[in-house]
């Protein structure tokens, strides 16, 4: 398999899907900048993957304010990297129906980890994907999702399915505001995983759970799907297991998006009047 990028970083390759594509995109021949707030765990990928295939950053998504200095350092260090992909994500369970027993802090702590230090790394990493796309050249934007952002079919996590929900609202907006600035290269590619046997549902995480770890998709079989499914070069989604049917044709969200793109032009004409010159 040719390599699917040149240089690509990674946010969140501690564990799970980050690991996995990480040492799948550096078997195939990308060279991979590795990120994540534990270094013992970033040491360790390093020696799964063939030598020399993977450098390591650590950098804690939460901690807001390190991340415009964080990216500006890293892209002035590596002027070619062309694809960033951000997977870090927490799942925690809130029993509304108990409402005493939720915990603001940690709810507060998922919402910033899995959208709003999204949020924060697409600012500071655009300026450099939009130059790239200036200068005709490819540059690309992952960010793994969740169907749950789709249809909340899981009530026991409900911050957890907002937070992607908000994600999902976001990335659809950030991609039409790059097409009509003209950045025709940029690829802005959200990914639909299923359920999948990660430390997301492990008994640390979600300690009502029994083997949630084993809970799903094997992450073997999803990260050889996602990453044929990448190399066909998607502009808008990759969806693997029910997300398939909600993104293809007459689907919940091949409905949605055509509805967006119609309103696109009316939402535009009407806005002008109001805009400031």
């Amino acid at each position: 398999m040719a390599p699917l990028y040149k240089k690509a970083l990674i946010v969140g390759a501690t564990s799970g899907i980050g690991e996995a594509l990480a040492i799948k995109l550096a078997e195939t021949g990308t060279e991979v900048i590795a990120v994540g707030r534990r270094q013992d765990r970033l040491d360790a990928l390093t020696r799964k993957a063939p030598k020399g295939t993977i450098s390591t950053q650590t950098l804690d998504i939460t901690d807001l304010p390190a991340i415009p200095s964080f990216a500006a350092s890293l892209t002035a260090a590596h002027p070619d990297l062309d694809a960033i992909i951000l997977n870090s994500g927490v799942q925690r369970a809130f029993d509304f129906g108990k409402p005493e027993s939720v915990d603001f802090d940690i709810f507060e702590l998922e919402l910033k980890t899995n959208y709003t230090s999204y949020a924060y790394l697409v600012k500071a990493f655009l300026p450099h994907l939009q130059a790239a796309s200036k200068a005709g050249k490819p540059g690309y934007l992952v960010l793994i999702s969740a169907t749950l952002g789709l249809v909340p079919f899981l009530v026991r996590t409900p911050n957890y399915n907002a937070s992607k929900a908000a994600l999902h609202a976001f990335i659809t907006a950030v991609r039409q505001q790059q097409i009509d600035s003209g950045y025709e290269k940029l690829r802005i590619v959200e990914v639909f995983p299923p359920a999948v046997q990660t430390e997301l549902h492990d008994t640390v995480h979600q300690p009502d759970l029994v083997g949630g770890d084993k809970m799903g998709m094997p992450l073997d079989a999803f990260t050889n799907e996602l990453v044929t499914k990448l190399s066909a070069d998607p502009t808008l989604f990759v969806a693997i297991g029910p997300a398939e049917a909600l993104i293809a044709e007459g689907g919940l969200e091949d409905q949605r998006q055509k509805m967006f793109q119609k309103q696109q032009a009316v939402i535009k004409g009407s806005l002008i009047q109001y805009l400031k010159k």
